[in-house]
């Protein structure tokens, strides 16, 4: 993966904590990056690959191992790759090392172009794809085979439709009063991730949102308190929303008020239900 190097070029190295506890070697590629002309690859849109997976009934999810490691540097690419070390050398990259501005990039160009011929039924995403050939090697501890539901990019996908991650929803239900600006904008930037399974969510946080304003006064009234406690209701009782099914008519519920719109984006099931497909509101 690395080799020693005499490279004139060197980024500092250091350690991350992943969720599970273990540590992952990252470097400081900042020099080398301001350098690089970004990639024009397109990033997916999160919102087309779920939609792409209406009517499905039956899910995988395949991650692939250290993914960026499986793509080999161009040769004359790996002196700028180099980095140091506590022990005084400097070793170089032969794999595409995480850091570098266009590795996200590089590694979702690689996956589509691979699955092109299978994106009817596959999705890719960075490295979440699923894959059967091309060397691509997946982590057994992460894959998930023919299931009714699997987790997808903060959300969990199923044959009924998409829900949110009930651990995000306990996360914000259990976040204590904010007490300064600061926290607020912590809390709100969960909540507004999940904005889409609230109904007039604009309308409920405009009493908090009021309070991030330039030059507002901080002053956490009844109505803060309320708008809190409402946009936590809201999300614990979100619905499962549908994917959309581009055979079936869309209808759309608009409402506004003197301060916010709100609409929903709403369509009839194959069992005659109406169901919610998306929030939005401003």
């Amino acid at each position: 993966m690395v080799r020693e190097s005499k490279s004139p070029h060197s980024s500092p190295t250091f350690c991350v904590r992943k969720p599970n506890g273990k540590w992952r070697m990252v470097h400081a590629f900042n020099k080398l990056n301001a350098a690089t002309i970004p990639a024009s690859t397109p990033i997916p849109r999160k919102d087309v690959l779920q939609n792409n997976m209406a009517g499905c009934t039956i899910f995988s999810a395949l991650d692939i191992v250290d993914g960026y490691y499986q793509l080999l540097m161009r040769e004359s690419d790996i002196p700028l790759t180099a980095v140091s070390t506590p022990s005084g050398m400097l070793w170089e990259w032969l794999v595409m090392p995480q850091g570098l501005s266009n590795a996200p990039a590089t590694f979702n160009r690689l996956v589509t172009q691979l699955f092109r011929p299978m994106r009817q039924f596959v999705q890719t995403y960075f490295d979440d794809s699923s894959c059967t050939v091309n060397r691509l090697y997946a982590n057994i501890n992460k894959c998930i085979f023919g299931a009714e539901e699997i987790p997808f990019l903060g959300c969990f996908l199923g044959k009924d439709g998409v829900r949110a991650d009930p651990e995000k929803v306990c996360a914000i239900a259990q976040w204590p009063v904010p007490v300064s600006q600061k926290d607020l904008r912590k809390w709100l930037g969960l909540a507004n991730y999940l904005h889409k399974y609230s109904a007039n969510y604009a309308e409920m946080a405009r009493p908090l949102t009021n309070l991030l304003k330039k030059d507002a006064v901080w002053s956490w009234t009844s109505e803060a308190q309320q708008a809190f406690e409402a946009i936590k209701s809201s999300l614990q009782s979100a619905p499962i929303l549908a994917l959309p099914d581009e055979e079936r008519p869309f209808s759309v519920v608009c409402d506004e008020s003197d301060f916010a719109i709100g609409c929903a984006l709403l369509q009839v099931d194959a069992e005659g239900r109406e169901r919610v497909v998306s929030f939005q509101s401003r």
